[in-house]
């Protein structure tokens, strides 16, 4: 698996049993992490607690990945459908214009996501980044409202 590239953010490791796992040299990184890879936490939620980088925990799952110390978590990543961006569009378009495609594949970028299989877990952030874009007030309220009755009603 390469992961020298591209939002490793929402990866998932956990650690492989191995008998010889006690003959390997940790740095203070390389332990920081497999201890902290449950097969559970992504690797934003470990940067989070442990302090590191994502630049460092990129570097780090390389070397254990490289020993067969960890393995990645097989883990389907749920994408927002079809009817929750045509809300959005449709939505931002009332509220904007017709640039909001643009936006919406802008802040989609911007996430490090991309439109066409977008994470339902992030999908309030996204709703959150493309409310800033709309200068009125009454607009960017009746859009929050929208877009958060159908982020409840899709169960993201």
């Amino acid at each position: 698996m390469d992961i020298s590239s591209g939002d490793i953010s929402a990866i998932v490791f956990r650690r492989v049993v191995r008998e010889d796992t006690a003959e390997y040299s940790f740095d203070a990184q390389m332990l920081t992490l497999f201890m902290e890879l449950d097969g559970k936490k992504s690797l934003s939620v470990i940067s989070k607690k442990t302090g590191l980088k994502m630049s460092t925990l990129r570097e780090t799952a390389s070397k254990l990945l490289k020993l067969k110390l960890i393995e990645q978590v097989a883990e389907a990543i749920a994408a927002v459908d079809a009817d929750f961006m045509d809300t959005l569009k449709r939505e931002l378009s009332m509220a904007i214009g017709p640039l909001a495609q643009i936006l919406i594949e802008d802040a989609a970028n911007d996430l490090g996501q991309s439109v066409t299989r977008f994470p339902t877990r992030r999908a309030p952030e996204l709703v959150e980044s493309l409310s800033r874009e709309i200068q009125r007030e009454d607009k960017r309220a009746a859009f929050k409202q929208t877009m958060v009755r159908k982020i409840k009603e899709k169960g993201y």
